[in-house]
């Protein structure tokens, strides 16, 4: 469904993503990682079509993305940002609500799919609250029913789990794994490693801006691999409940002293 050919990014002569090809099928939940600075963010940004590749291409259903109008992306992709912070003085269920603009879906559907998306994540409750009011995860949470309720067939989600606490990282990772279930396209960036190998089928690990692997939790997240792209020790252990995975990090061994240093230790001996 969406397909990246040899993408790459320059910007004041840094390049930003380096010759990336990646497909994302329908049914599937593909979490981009890597350290900080790797590239994810600036490669979603590409897969949602807020700025053009300079080299390389991008395809919706084998379609050019920047061929698309605003309004056909709009039918196509949903975004959540990285900053879900909102701004403007709406009621949660008017930010929700949002979601259904530029749209051509039926109005007699509208309530019933806002509705479930608040449901979903526990902000039904919130629907008359000035949405400035909110804490950063329920933020979080009504960003996410936002992006719900658009109903398009791939779903881009900028690190969602960032302002969440443990009960709602869970839920809303197992409804973008429900989303993927039903034959739609999920791309999530994120940081927690053990998130990602819990909930995606795929992953697409990043360093400074290439591809360095991509495959199945298993066949990314092997010990040799991180310990290359983090520049840290880790053990790879398996779920006790889930058949995945388990990033655990390990003691760096102390470094050794220079010359300089062990004389100086000499010297106050």
């Amino acid at each position: 469904m969406l397909s990246i050919q040899d993408a790459s990014l320059t910007i004041d002569g840094r390049r930003l993503i380096d010759a990336v090809s990646l497909n994302c099928p329908a049914g599937s939940l593909t979490a981009l990682i890597g350290p900080n600075g790797a590239g994810k963010s600036t490669l979603l940004s590409l897969m949602a079509g807020d700025r053009p590749p300079s080299d390389g291409q991008l395809t919706i259903n084998e379609r050019p993305l920047e061929s698309y109008s605003v309004r056909e992306l709009a039918a196509w992709r949903a975004v959540m940002p990285q900053d879900s912070v909102l701004r403007f003085a709406y009621r949660v269920e008017e930010v929700v609500r949002m979601g259904r603009a530029l749209r051509d879906l039926p109005v007699e559907d509208d309530e019933r799919a806002i509705g479930a998306a608040m449901q979903d994540v526990e902000i039904e409750s919130l629907a008359q609250r000035n949405a400035m009011t909110l804490s950063g995860g329920e933020q979080a949470r009504t960003t996410f029913a936002r992006v719900r309720v658009q109903q398009t067939p791939i779903l881009l989600l900028d690190e969602p789990t960032a302002a969440l606490d443990l009960r709602y990282q869970e839920r809303l990772l197992q409804r973008a794994a429900e989303w993927a279930a039903d034959g739609h396209c999920v791309v999530a960036v994120m940081h927690d490693l053990n998130l990602a190998a819990a909930h995606a089928d795929r992953l697409a690990l990043l360093d400074r801006g290439r591809l360095v692997a991509h495959g199945s939790p298993w066949e990314v997240l092997s010990r040799h691999q991180l310990e290359a792209v983090y520049r840290q020790p880790v053990c790879i252990m398996r779920h006790p409940d889930r058949d995945c995975p388990v990033v655990v990090t390990t003691a760096a061994p102390s470094p050794t002293p220079t010359a300089t240093q062990s004389d100086a230790r000499e010297t106050v001996t």
